[in-house]
């Protein structure tokens, strides 16, 4: 997780990293309905270096930034989010 909260790209794109495809899909989901202004966000898996096993996979919602560029307050919202989902928020 990035140290320095508020030192950001504004206009970097956004990874929702979730435990499991479901949880992915949900979050999407709940994004698309509190956001409708931001592009829709694309889920995929994201497996874990060296590892073969199907079930040792992350699954990211990216999300890309708004035409403005992201507020602190847009970030906070991918923050909790991210957190009811039992994930995290980062730069991708």
């Amino acid at each position: 997780m990035n140290e320095n909260h508020d030192v950001q790209d504004l206009h970097a794109r956004q990874l929702l990293v979730l435990p499991d495809r479901d949880a992915a899909q949900e979050a999407a989901r709940e994004l698309t309905l509190r956001r409708a202004g931001l592009t829709e966000p694309e889920v995929v898996r994201d497996a874990l270096a060296g590892e073969d096993d199907a079930e040792d996979a992350q699954w990211l919602v990216v999300v890309e930034p708004p035409e403005a560029g992201w507020t602190a307050e847009l970030l906070a919202e991918l923050e909790a989010l991210a957190s009811e989902y039992e994930g995290w928020r980062e730069e991708g």
